[in-house]
């Protein structure tokens, strides 16, 4: 434990390290499920609360955005105010706004509670891993981030499937209300168990200027994005909130180096090689994944016809292809090195990608998608633990919280442009070709070219992997 990083609130007996990760991993798991949860039961939502197709998007984008947006001040608030206290805060506003969304009544309620819900996310999810890297030490760290990677990489994938299950058998509110007992015994066992650990300069305030700045930089420019498929990229619109966004951003890189006497993102946590080339890494492959959810789950209810059920069903296996990839990672991680196990996962990536590109109008699931999915998906599994090792194994523990936000508004960040961006390119294609052949061929010319360019983004990259330093065993786990 760093000497900048001090325990307080000490239950009287040590907690077992299976019930700490217990926590860490059903908070995340949580948190990363209900960014594709609520794509199977799209359709049906939509309908009840009288979205049109465009509008359906911000159940998903609202979410994302406020995510993605209060990440950073997440995961410095875990470092100030203590890892338990800011857990319980995620856990609670979280909870709160699921149950929220459960009963909106119409798409403005709905959209706002998603909203809250992304905000409670942000708190919550730093906070996870800020638990795993202050409570283990040397060969059990990569064990546990590898658990926390596969239950974060399955989250999307076993999102889809409750999805299609509670949509299907009961009804979509449900997927909201699954939420509840999850963060009850969450919360119950992180205010019973977790040990409260924070930076010894707890009483220092956050620097809310600086996350005004990126805050809103952030939303700026998804929200430019998100919307580009509603308004062109060249569009007034689409301009002036990039150009919004960016302006916010230089303010805040400014206010960061030259003003803040306590800035929110320390810039000298960049000089640390392996976590700038992770961040990088975890910016696009992060971002493809995102997006992969999305478009399958559209081709199997569009055009394949499946219904919420089956869609859900459909997903099993690639569920089970990130959670062997991030064990088989976790194993092999200190023996070696992050890097190997990056590129692999990229190639695989990039293989993977390719392959679904070649999905047609009438494709078998057993013959065409089962087996490009389930490649694609145990690359994810083995990206995800060296990463976030990667990221976290140059840094101060009292940094750990800062750390893991960084990282985690890479993954969100990069997916939440890189949905917003396919999907402008798989409408786009779409449109260009619907009238000259049918709608379900054009529906899977647009998925295709958004597979085409994942393709190509993950080879970039597999290109970018080089720049991660070769760790050895003894530096991962020491």
């Amino acid at each position: 434990m760093s000497e900048d990083t001090i325990l307080i609130d000490a239950p009287k007996r040590h907690s077992p390290d299976w019930l700490i990760l217990s926590i860490a991993c059903i908070a995340q798991f949580m948190v990363v499920l209900d960014v594709s949860i609520v794509n199977v039961a799209l359709p049906r939502m939509g309908h009840d609360l009288h979205f049109t197709y465009a509008s359906a998007q911000w159940v998903i984008n609202a979410y994302v955005l406020t995510f993605a947006g209060f990440l950073l001040l997440g995961g410095r608030a875990a470092d100030y105010f203590g890892r338990r206290h800011v857990y319980l805060t995620g856990i609670v506003v979280f909870t709160l706004a699921s149950i929220g969304a459960g009963f909106a009544h119409n798409g403005t309620e709905m959209i706002t509670v998603r909203a809250i819900q992304g905000i409670g996310g942000a708190i919550l999810s730093p906070a996870t891993l800020t638990i795993i890297v202050t409570t283990f030490r040397g060969p059990r760290l990569p064990m546990a981030i590898g658990a926390w990677s596969a239950v974060a990489g399955a989250g999307g994938a076993v999102g889809a499937l409750l999805g299609g299950i509670l949509t299907g058998l009961v009804s979509w509110r449900w997927i909201f209300f699954i939420n509840v007992p999850i963060g009850l015994v969450a919360g119950v066992a992180a205010f019973l168990y977790l040990q409260e650990m924070r930076n010894k300069d707890a009483a220092a305030k956050l620097d809310v200027t600086g996350a005004v700045f990126v805050t809103g930089g952030l939303a700026s420019v998804i929200y430019a994005v998100v919307n580009t498929t509603t308004h062109s990229w060249t569009s007034s619109f689409t301009l002036e909130w990039l150009i919004a966004g960016l302006i916010l951003i230089s303010l805040f890189f400014f206010w960061e180096t030259r003003v803040a006497s306590r800035p929110l993102v320390p810039f000298r946590i960049f000089r640390s090689r392996p976590l700038s080339a992770a961040n990088g890494v975890m910016v696009l492959v992060g971002g493809v994944f995102f997006a992969m959810w999305y478009f399958l789950t559209y081709y199997f209810q569009f055009v394949l016809g499946y219904g919420p059920l089956k869609a859900g069903l459909a997903f099993v296996p690639t569920a089970i292809a990130i959670i062997v990839g991030a064990q088989i990672s976790s194993r092999l991680i200190a023996k070696t090195g992050g890097r190997p196990l990056m590129q692999i996962g990229a190639t695989l990536a990039t293989l993977g990608f390719f392959w679904l590109s070649l999905v047609q109008p009438h494709s078998s699931y057993w013959g065409h998608v089962l087996a490009p999915s389930f490649i694609t998906a145990l690359a994810m599994g083995l990206l995800f633990s060296p990463l976030a090792m990667a990221a976290t194994s140059g840094v101060d523990r009292a940094d750990a919280g800062l750390a893991s936000g960084v990282l985690n508004t890479a993954r969100q960040v990069g997916g939440s442009l890189a949905l917003a961006g396919l999907a402008t390119v798989a409408t786009d294609r779409t449109a260009s070709v619907l009238h000259v052949v049918s709608r379900n061929a054009a529906l899977t010319e647009g998925y295709q070219r958004a597979f085409q360019i994942s393709a190509v983004i993950t080879l970039v990259a597999l290109g970018m992997t080089f720049l991660v330093p070769r760790l050895t065993g003894r530096a991962i786990t020491s």
